[in-house]
């Protein structure tokens, strides 16, 4: 128990450590982070409800007012903004990427094609849910600030939330699953020994 804890932990401050590193692009100013894949490596390399944990504490320092959410901001006005869905999306993102591959076990063997593809998949779905639950909400703020339909306000929120961030997901995924696959078996040492 109090490895999974010193985990949950390690990887809130990790997902933390990256605020800083942010890009803001186009008229929206959403930007580039490497948050986003840090949530997505809690769940792959710690397993579903650690990696989600870990996520959780991030959110929960950043709603009380730990300057850890992209450039170093915080608060609680942030989960009702534009990119507040994105914030949500990192929880479940990382949830259902973990749940994908499991508990990290030391009977894992990451030099097959099968697990490579394995978390490959896991690394696409995690990732791919951060935006399933960002782009809807950045499409109402658009919508409530622009007095339009949400039909006319979602290309919009796809082109400012989507399009700009392609290129660099894909390298981010490129980077993740060979991360992954090093990290989790150094994971399961200390959350399932006696697996």
């Amino acid at each position: 128990m109090r490895n999974r804890s010193v985990f949950v932990a390690l990887f809130a401050a990790l997902i933390s450590a990256t605020c800083f590193i942010a890009i803001p692009t186009g008229p929206m100013q959403i930007p580039i982070v490497i948050q986003n894949m840090m949530v997505v490596l809690a769940g792959t390399v710690l397993g579903g409800t650690t990696g989600a944990a870990s996520v959780l504490l991030f959110l929960i320092a950043g709603a009380v007012g730990l300057p850890v959410f992209s450039g170093g901001t915080s608060g609680f006005a942030k989960f009702i903004g534009p990119t507040g869905g994105f914030l949500i999306g990192y929880l479940c993102g990382a949830l259902c990427a973990g749940l994908i591959l499991g508990k990290p076990s030391l009977d894992e063997v990451y030099t097959t094609p099968r697990m490579w593809i394995k978390t490959t998949l896991a690394v696409v779905v995690g990732s791919a849910v951060v935006y399933i639950f960002g782009i809807p909400w950045l499409a109402s703020a658009i919508m409530r600030t622009n007095s339009m339909s949400f039909q006319e306000a979602l290309p919009g929120a796809l082109a400012a939330g989507v399009v700009p961030f392609i290129p660099g997901a894909i390298i981010k995924i490129v980077i993740s699953v060979p991360l992954t696959c090093a990290l989790r078996p150094i994971a399961a040492r200390y959350l399932n020994p006696g697996s």
